[in-house]
């Protein structure tokens, strides 16, 4: 008897996300091998500075210095060897083309960057890391890949032995499971942590 069409698609998705995050973790070790070993003082935060250029540029309408800038961001991002500027510099690129209207090129890209910013966290055994990214995916509704994620979030929790880890994985699981059942036009904020919003969501 032949799979039903849906389980098929399924392990189709399954196997197409896997792909994606295999890929996406050789890019990043291909990076980090090429980075300085010891990031010289300031590139931990340079990232900053560009992204609040990029706002100042949005808020003249200038898109093409928004652009520039955007890419400034993420270039000192990756060359921060952290996932901090990577999610924000994923975050900054939706609202860049919200307001360029290329949304769908934007999802694209913030998607690339919150993987990357996934196995930064990972790599660094940052709980808070890797449920950033997962609260990256569940606003662009990749549910399959949340999955992913809160899978490692389980993990990083066990081999830190952060007390209150499980606790911040279950209360984030809990949060995506009812969000998750909105409607698929509109992606949701979900906070990393219990009462925490974050500023300038997407919404």
């Amino acid at each position: 008897m032949k799979e039903p069409w849906s389980r098929c698609w399924y392990w189709s998705l399954l196997l197409a996300v896997a792909s994606m995050l295999g890929l996406m973790l050789v890019i990043v070790m291909i990076v980090d091998a090429f980075a300085e070993h010891a990031p010289q003082p300031g590139s931990q935060t340079a990232w900053r500075t560009h992204l609040q250029s990029l706002e100042e540029a949005l808020t003249r309408n200038d898109l093409a210095g928004a652009e520039l800038r955007w890419s400034q961001a993420y270039a000192a991002a990756l060359k921060s060897r952290h996932w901090e500027g990577l999610m924000a510099a994923g975050d900054a690129y939706r609202r860049l083309g919200a307001r360029g209207g290329f949304q769908q090129i934007a999802v694209a890209k913030a998607r690339q960057t919150y993987l990357a910013a996934l196995f930064r966290a990972r790599s660094e055994k940052s709980l808070e890391g890797v449920l950033q990214a997962a609260r990256g995916f569940a606003e662009l509704g990749d549910e399959a890949v949340v999955e992913r994620c809160l899978q490692i979030a389980r993990l990083v929790a066990a081999e830190t032995r952060d007390p209150r880890g499980d606790a911040r994985v279950r209360a984030f699981t809990e949060r995506w499971l009812t969000t998750a059942g909105g409607s698929s036009d509109q992606h949701t904020e979900v906070p990393t942590d219990p009462g925490q919003r974050r500023p300038g969501a997407i919404r």
